[in-house]
């Protein structure tokens, strides 16, 4: 099955795939960050949780927000002294491949 997670939970659960899509575009809405800087903040934050899927998608709309390589990079690497060595290695592979738009 190669279909994309996000859009499979979409198509099995479409009314609470709405409402969650309803709480990211709020969550998006709040003022006092950039688009960019949510985004980076997003890959750090799915780094501590050391989803994989999460940094790489984070990184590839990081990216179109105007995030240099070198940004995402840093905002899976700073988890480092938080979250550990396991999670920055199981996570930049993720970040680059996102950023260069692989999935």
């Amino acid at each position: 099955m190669n279909e994309n997670p996000y859009e499979l939970f979409q198509k099995e659960c479409p009314d609470v795939a709405a409402r969650f899509n309803d709480l990211v575009e709020a969550q998006k809405a709040l003022r006092g960050l950039d688009s960019k800087t949510k985004q980076l903040i997003n890959i750090a934050i799915q780094t501590a949780n050391r989803n994989a899927r999460g940094v790489q998608m984070h990184a590839m709309m990081a990216k179109k927000e105007g995030a240099t390589r070198e940004e995402i990079v840093g905002a899976v690497v700073l988890n480092l002294h938080h979250s550990g060595l396991s999670s920055v290695i199981d996570c930049l592979p993720a970040a680059i491949n996102g950023f260069e738009g692989k999935m």
